[in-house]
């Protein structure tokens, strides 16, 4: 296939302009697919009013809607872990070349909702498995193409997605007034699927591929190496058997998807709260709160991973969450525009810094090793809070009517999550420094078939 073979790009990875490292095109790739792929989802409390209009097309119940938005989360839950193992087993490219496909797919194929059903298997099932192609194995291969640094470059990947976030809520609300709920998922689908396909020849999945060392290695560092495909699948085995025998491995998605159900309540349902009690009128207004939230997380998505690798994670992870918790007590007294334009702005400085966090505190953890899978596993974790926290807020305004129960769940579950972070092992030093010792034996002979990588040391290109 054209689109994946290894194209001759007309330059030298190694002599690209201005010295800059080829490490920061795969940031700029992954970030313009985030703003895409990841937007669509942190932006569906867009869809909720349109979806619950009694005089739209529509016409569903709030229970309805959140029981079908929580199994987009189920589902990614489910895929995950899956998505992260084929990332570290097939690379990253073809996990970008399968998420644009899933992409166009999927969104068009939205568009065309009339029932119900048709949402649970767009949205729930074709539309969670596109973002977990963008998200888990694109996300951490990020981590193999620094040697230094790598807080920096997260923090201006997750960064970007804010601002995809923060544009595409009220330009889908007023997508939505101005062309319909059909042309607005075909339009967006065409130009979101479009673009991630272009960027598929560029992308690699480790600098090795290109005869180059990750960014910020040093001439003492030891060399990056093309290993046989066989040896690289033993070591990932190896890798991922030590990983399961610490605790980490097992409270971080614990601590992913507290994080996420509390701030998931917020997204999901902050517009229709707003719109219950009369505050906004349009979509396009009210999807200023969403646009506010992304925007302002910009800040500390930015800051929080290159602040973490600095001064460690849990202080950050802990920080993040208590704003997160203590901010949605301000939605209780919120009856004018003004109001929830400030809880949005005090909410997405803890919002952004939760979680992007997490391939940071993997490097500190685990050191190098293949991370694909234990981030799809943390990600099972944040999209199972997102599931339970969405679902139960629906039925509960469904049953009761109101939305301050909701508010009270969101904020016991930040809170929770505090207490978690304050169990986890300290960061300053890694948990399984010796897991390479137990690859077999039989490696040492493979080893003699591994290409080094050639190419600069890259300590600050």
């Amino acid at each position: 296939m054209a689109l994946l073979d290894r194209p001759k790009l007309g330059f030298s990875a190694t002599k690209l302009p201005f010295g800059l490292h080829y490490s920061w095109i795969v940031i700029g790739i992954l970030a313009t697919v985030q703003i895409f792929a990841s937007s669509i989802s942190m932006a569906a409390g867009i869809m909720v009013p349109p979806l619950n209009d009694a005089n739209g097309e529509f016409g569903w119940s709030l229970g309805t809607i959140g029981v079908v938005i929580a199994s987009y989360y189920f589902f990614g839950a489910i895929y995950a872990p899956i998505t992260g193992w084929l990332g570290d087993r097939y690379g990253s490219r073809w996990m970008l070349f399968a998420a644009a496909i899933m992409y166009l797919i999927s969104m068009f194929l939205l568009s065309q909702v009339t029932e119900v059903w048709h949402f649970f298997v767009f949205f729930g099932l074709f539309l969670s498995l596109t973002q977990s192609l963008a998200m888990v194995p694109l996300m951490a291969a990020v981590s193999g193409w620094f040697r230094r640094r790598l807080g920096l470059g997260i923090g201006l990947l997750w960064g970007a997605g804010g601002i995809g976030t923060g544009i595409m809520a009220p330009l889908m609300g007023g997508l939505i007034e101005g062309f319909g709920w059909q042309g607005t998922f075909i339009l967006i689908g065409a130009v979101g699927g479009g673009i991630m396909l272009c960027m598929v020849p560029f992308m690699r999945s480790k600098p090795a591929d290109l005869g180059i060392q990750p960014y910020g290695t040093r001439d003492t560092d030891p060399p990056a190496v093309l290993r046989d495909k066989t040896v690289e699948r033993l070591r990932q085995k190896v890798f991922n058997q030590h990983t399961r025998r610490t605790k980490p491995f097992w409270n971080l998605p614990l601590i992913h998807g507290l994080g996420c159900a509390g701030h998931g309540v917020v997204l999901i349902y902050v517009i229709p709260l707003a719109f219950e009690r009369g505050v906004f009128s349009s979509l396009a207004s009210a999807g200023i709160i969403v646009s506010i939230i992304s925007m302002i997380s910009v800040i500390s998505r930015f800051v929080t991973p290159i602040l973490a690798e600095r001064y460690g994670t849990r202080r950050m992870m802990a920080m993040s969450l208590s704003i997160q918790a203590f901010t949605v007590l301000i939605l209780f007294w919120a009856n004018d525009p003004w109001v929830f334009y400030l809880f949005a702005t005090v909410f997405g400085l803890g919002f952004g810094g939760e979680w992007t966090g997490y391939l940071v505190i993997n490097r500190q953890y685990y050191g190098d090793g293949p991370m694909g899978t234990i981030y799809g596993w943390q990600t099972t974790g944040a999209l199972m809070g997102h599931a339970v926290a969405t679902g139960l807020a629906g039925l509960v305004i469904y049953a009761t009517g109101s939305f301050n129960i909701i508010l009270v769940l969101s904020v016991g579950f930040s809170t929770v999550g505090v207490v978690v972070i304050a169990l986890l092992d300290d960061t300053t030093n890694v948990l399984i420094p010796d897991w390479e010792d137990d690859v077999p034996i039989a490696e040492s002979a493979q080893n003699l078939r591994m290409k080094r990588a050639p190419g600069a040391a890259g300590a600050d290109d």
